[in-house]
């Protein structure tokens, strides 16, 4: 056994791997980096408590909202250009627009330098994980994709941890600096085989608006894009907005973001190694999202549990939610293993992204219940809607695990 796993981890620690995955922690540094800084940037800026959280929202929905716009962009740029063109060029973008963040003055300007940020940083995973998928052996590529979101997701830690010991400004100038550190790593990479081999005139590559011409694309999209929606749902409101969560379960003592988010992604990057190894060992991608959306649905009502809790327990239960919620990198590998090579970035590209853009309706839905019902009843039943729908889709959603990606789809 020991040799066999030892075999393994050779085999999928490849210069591609081990650089994708690198430049995926510095695109989770840099994405979670506004809800880490979030209070302490908008108080500097001026800001009061009631407006830190509404522009802390609105800030979060133009990153969001330019990881949509992004998500497009950069999946069909992936299936026309290449995988490596849109590895070059999305982190260019972002870790421009990281640097400038730490020079801005007011609020307006943040959103901006947040909304261009988030075009660039929605290129990273999508044309990653679409390369390794492509180059790894079928029964390899679900190891591969496991390490590079289990070593990215860790990018969190990174930035609370220099939020922590740097001011806010310097945050965001260091991973504009990583950013262009990795472009030199990425000279050494070589475009995938199987799209060089279905390079051809006579094949339409990055049709986004294909998905949604025919029928079966569009099903299999949409429950792609639904069974994913629970983790942005627990980061972006039960997580990104923790201190105002743990006021509301009057939690005994200060709860911070940054030590949230450490917590959860901490959880995150144990989730997605366990998750990945659990699908490679059942030959099951569905078996085991199954067993941790059903766990992550259990850690979420636990947390609901904590009403006077100490800050810790909150902590750890914040660690239970990324634990469980760790099913990203299995979600992004069945997302691409379900689309033919001249559409498969445009998916892997687009579905994470649109995930990450169900913030924006997520959030929105929650402050306009907020009002009316509360902090924690208005949570509640915006999870509700996320989980159900994810179970539901998860339901109808076919098995990849065994499936040839070498085809076109027609």
């Amino acid at each position: 056994m020991p040799t066999s796993f030892l075999t393994i981890i050779r085999q999928v620690l490849t210069l591609p791997v081990i650089v994708i995955a690198m430049g995926y922690f510095v695109d989770i540094y840099d994405l979670i980096l506004f809800g880490v800084v979030r209070v302490k940037s908008l108080t500097e800026l001026g800001l009061n408590s009631e407006q830190i959280t509404s522009w802390g929202t609105t800030i979060l929905n133009m990153q969001m909202g330019g990881m949509l716009i992004g998500g497009i962009l950069w999946g069909i740029l992936g299936d026309k250009k290449g995988r490596l063109s849109v590895l070059f060029a999305s982190i260019i973008l972002y870790s421009v627009a990281n640097f400038l963040n730490a020079f801005v003055t007011n609020v307006e300007q943040y959103a901006a330098l947040r909304f261009i940020a988030g075009i660039g940083l929605a290129g990273e995973l999508g044309a990653g994980v679409t390369l390794v998928a492509e180059i790894l052996p079928k029964h390899l590529r679900g190891y591969g994709v496991m390490t590079i979101a289990g070593v990215g997701v860790l990018g969190v830690v990174a930035a609370n941890i220099v939020a922590q010991n740097f001011d806010w400004r310097n945050a965001y100038m260091l991973g504009g600096f990583l950013g262009f550190s990795l472009l030199l790593l990425r000279l050494k990479i070589r475009e995938s085989g199987m799209f060089e081999h279905n390079l051809s005139e006579n094949i339409h590559r990055g049709d986004f608006f294909s998905l949604f011409r025919h029928r079966a694309l569009l099903g299999k999209y949409l429950k792609a894009i639904a069974i994913g929606i629970p983790l942005w749902y627990v980061v972006g409101i039960l997580v990104m907005f923790s201190p105002e969560f743990a006021k509301s379960l009057e939690i005994a003592g200060e709860v911070t973001a940054g030590q949230a988010l450490m917590y959860c992604y901490i959880g995150l990057s144990v989730g997605d190694f366990a998750s990945g190894y659990l699908s490679q060992k059942l030959k099951s991608r569905k078996k085991a999202f199954t067993f941790f959306l059903l766990l992550s649905l259990f850690s979420v009502i636990w947390m609901y549990t904590l009403k006077g809790a100490a800050v810790q327990d909150f902590y750890w239960s914040c660690f239970a939610l990324g634990v469980f919620c760790g099913y990203w990198a299995l979600f992004i590998t069945m997302a691409a293993e379900q689309f033919g090579t001249n559409i498969r970035a445009t998916v892997a590209t687009t579905v994470p992204n649109f995930v990450r853009g169900s913030v924006v309706p997520i959030t929105l839905s929650f402050m306009a219940l907020k009002g009316h019902y509360g902090f924690l009843p208005s949570a509640a039943i915006v999870g509700s809607v996320c989980f159900t729908l994810a179970l539901v889709a998860l339901y109808y959603t076919h098995e990849t695990f065994h499936k040839d990606l070498d085809y076109i789809e027609a």
